[in-house]
């Protein structure tokens, strides 16, 4: 059934088919969005009791004494306890922690401002006004490539393989001094689903730099969202101090997946060095984060054990949407030749590679037929995949039934483009 080896003949009978079941698909007038990783409600509903966390008077304190409701110098980089089960939860040391508001995203764009405009330990002062440049692993977070390219950043892609991105290449690449930096998903990729293997977090800690402030945007925003199995991602933060470039690291993570987009709780760390430097603009941005918030969480969660069990239940209904694409793509796609979406174990996307010159003609054939899907291209910096092949497959809103209508959906539209672009070279 591969369609490289069938006759012309052959062809012009799947076009047909596929273009009956395409008829079909039509009719069902399908809304079906699958545009961002967005949680279903199930797991939405996972953290209602967030909204009874705190019940009485006394929950409103820190084990410190300080009371949350008000303003609150003395804890401004986060509730201590928080900071505590941070550390535990996401490997990172206490102490570098620095608790924000309720986006990631959010402290990530603010650090690159910072950057621009006051520059970097051990650089040459303000980004702005020189020739900067980050490197982004690509397929890789649309919002990344934006949030760069919106403070006039030049993006380099670096392609991303299954250990994590091409380290020949970005081992060249860093020789250029313009090249201040990297941004990343280094666990369970977004969308590729890769973790960075630890050569590869070995290899970004040990390289050489020209840029003396080169600087990792390390946005660990799946470090506990498995579906099958945990992957071990080596310890950034120790590795980068074995090579003596600790301060390379800026990290990032929230519980915007964890519990409610939106509502959630994000934080940054950073070593001693960073921190000197982030903190007097930071003092001066904001009195402070929403301590009542942080609160919510600590008793929602209170131990690491707790949260751990909370991702467990997240795990067991992405698991049953992670199924559904994988069998489909199984039967839909590999018997005919086409597609390679690898094998996440975790995290909330899939990356499906289709034949060059496929992905957009099939996200055109989907959206006509009711599927909305992340636009070809945007898994790419200035949104153009040099391939056209790269589609991001995002399973979690949809119900269980709705997602196999939609990869079926896909499926007949990716065959249909692959014959039509076969016909027109036989």
């Amino acid at each position: 059934m591969n369609y490289e080896k069938m006759t012309r003949e052959k062809l012009e009978q799947e076009r047909v088919l596929l273009s009956e079941q395409f008829a079909h698909y039509q009719s069902q007038k399908l809304n079906l969005n699958m545009a961002r990783g967005v949680p279903c409600p199930e797991q939405l509903d996972l953290s209602l009791g967030l909204n009874d966390a705190i019940q009485d008077p006394k929950d409103c304190f820190s084990e410190n004494g300080t009371d949350c409701r008000t303003y609150a110098a003395n804890i401004f980089t986060g509730v201590p306890e928080l900071r505590q089960l941070f550390a535990e939860v996401f490997g990172v040391p206490e102490e570098y922690i620095i608790i924000g508001g309720n986006s990631s995203l959010n402290m990530i764009y603010d650090m690159v401002a910072r950057m621009m405009l006051f520059g970097v330990p051990g650089g040459d002062g303000p980004w702005f006004g020189k020739k900067i440049k980050f490197l982004c692993p690509a397929p890789g977070y649309d919002r990344h490539f934006k949030i760069l390219e919106s403070f006039g950043i030049e993006l380099v892609t670096v392609p991303m393989t299954k250990e994590g991105p091409d380290m020949d290449m970005v081992e060249d690449l860093v020789r250029d001094p313009a090249v201040r930096g990297l941004i990343c998903v280094p666990k369970f990729s977004n969308p590729t689903g890769v973790v960075f293997s630890s050569e590869v977090v070995h290899r970004l800690a040990k390289m050489e730099t020209a840029a003396a402030d080169f600087r990792i945007i390390w946005d660990n925003a799946y470090a506990i969202h498995y579906v099958y199995q945990d992957v071990p991602l080596d310890d950034i933060f120790a590795v980068c101090r074995t090579y003596g470039h600790e301060d390379r690291v800026l990290y990032f993570a929230s519980t915007s997946k964890i519990t409610f987009p939106g509502a959630g709780i994000a934080f940054m760390a950073m070593d001693a060095v960073n921190r000197k430097w982030v903190m007097p603009a930071l003092q001066t941005q904001t009195i402070g984060p929403d301590k009542m918030n942080q609160l919510r969480h600590l008793h929602f969660f209170r131990t690491p054990e707790a949260m751990y069990a909370h991702m467990a239940r997240h795990a067991e209904i992405m698991r049953a949407r992670f199924d559904v694409v994988n069998e489909t793509f199984r039967e839909g796609l590999t018997p005919y030749g086409i597609g390679d979406w690898g094998d996440p174990k975790g995290g909330y996307f899939f990356s499906l590679d289709l034949p060059d010159g496929c992905a957009q003609k099939t996200y055109e054939l989907c959206h006509e037929l009711g599927v909305n899907l992340t636009p070809s291209g945007a898994t790419y910096p200035y949104g153009k995949d040099p391939r056209d092949c790269n589609l991001r497959i995002a399973p979690t809103y949809p119900t269980v039934q709705e997602l196999k209508a939609a990869m079926e959906v896909l499926c007949i539209c990716a065959r249909l483009v692959y014959v039509n672009q076969l016909l027109e070279t036989k």
